[in-house]
């Protein structure tokens, strides 16, 4: 018998999810964003459940790496609709979570990457530990910070959301309360889901709920640098600053231009938006269009399939993307595109 690749129950006062996908570190399919939906939506209105509790089966060190990203290239590769059918199915868990009636609790014990975040950030409180690694590292492979990025970075303080969408950065344990991401911080995080279920978010008193950030020294450059109004004006400032601020630039050099360009402007329009489901439908007409392109097939080849990390992208240069072509990826969707509900 195999296994589920997420294990939903009822456990004393909470509904409780456990990620159970470990070789893939419990990277989203369309099978586990669908028992999810489906066991929230059953306990949305249900008595006994006063809480929902979401972690990651024991012995590896993923809460979750991401989503489906070699199922993306290879319908990318042909007519996108699968993707475009997963995408539509991740976006609306990402949103049942965001307007979820009764409290979501994640515990982001190890790799919360991309579909990780997706599923945790958006819950009513997120518990990092010592083993959480954080980011949205999607612009190394030519896609972009999706699952609601558009709506949670540009909401973290300063430029802080721009800095870790464009470079991929990660955060790290205590930073990850620190830069906002988390709610709450457990140094010893065993045992803290049966605690859950067995008292309720009352649990959580005593966490850690502030930090100090390890990047402390480096916020006012990011504020200023990553605060500019183009990528362009970004990596100007980044090449005229510090040491840091300059292996930054280094780093920018090393990603997708095109992403690069839709990240800021999801990020910029994401941020001036009042309603989640806005942005999500963005996010849905960007991610449907992108992993059609050669450049997120090129991403995903450099970095995951032939892994020499020397992806060729297309267009090569910040200067080579036109404004036309970033407008492309927001536009309404045509009729022979999936609707995002």
């Amino acid at each position: 018998m195999t296994e589920p690749s997420v294990i939903a129950r009822k456990q004393g006062r909470a509904g409780r999810i456990t990620l159970n996908r470990p070789k893939a570190l419990h990277a989203l399919n369309m099978d586990m964003c669908e028992l999810m939906t489906e066991a929230l939506v059953a306990w949305q209105d249900d008595a006994d459940v006063e809480l929902i509790v979401v972690d990651h089966a024991e012995g590896t060190r993923g809460f979750c790496a991401g989503g489906d990203i070699r199922m993306l290239q290879e319908s990318g590769k042909a007519d996108g609709q699968e993707a475009r059918e997963f995408f539509a199915s991740e976006y609306r868990l990402n949103t049942l979570i965001k307007e979820y009636s009764k409290p979501y609790v994640a515990i982001q014990d190890g790799v919360t990457m991309g579909g990780g975040v997706g599923i945790s950030v958006h819950g009513t409180y997120r518990v990092a530990t010592p083993n959480t690694l954080f980011a949205m590292p999607e612009s190394g492979i030519g896609l972009f910070p999706d699952v609601g990025g558009g709506w949670f970075l540009p909401r973290l303080d300063g430029a802080t959301g721009m800095w870790l969408a464009l470079t991929g950065a990660r955060l790290k344990g205590e930073d990850v309360l620190a830069a906002g991401v988390a709610t709450h911080f457990a140094e010893d995080p065993a045992g803290l889901a049966d605690k859950l279920c067995e008292d309720g978010v009352s649990a959580l008193d005593g966490l850690k709920t502030e930090a100090s950030r390890s990047y402390a020294e480096h916020q006012g450059e990011i504020d200023d640098c990553f605060g500019k109004s183009t990528v362009e004006e970004i990596v100007a400032a980044l090449k005229a600053g510090s040491d840091w601020a300059t292996a930054q630039a280094e780093t920018l050099a090393s990603k997708s231009p095109l992403t690069m360009k839709i990240a800021h402007r999801q990020l910029t329009e994401g941020g001036q938006m009042s309603d989640f489901r806005e942005n999500m439908k963005m996010e849905y007409r960007i991610g449907g269009r992108l992993v059609c392109t050669e450049n997120f097939i090129e991403g995903v080849r450099a970095v995951l399939v032939d892994k020499d990390h020397n992806p060729k992208w297309e267009p090569p240069t910040l200067e080579a993307v036109s404004d036309d072509l970033v407008d492309s990826f927001f536009a309404p969707l045509g009729e022979n595109e999936l609707q995002f509900i």
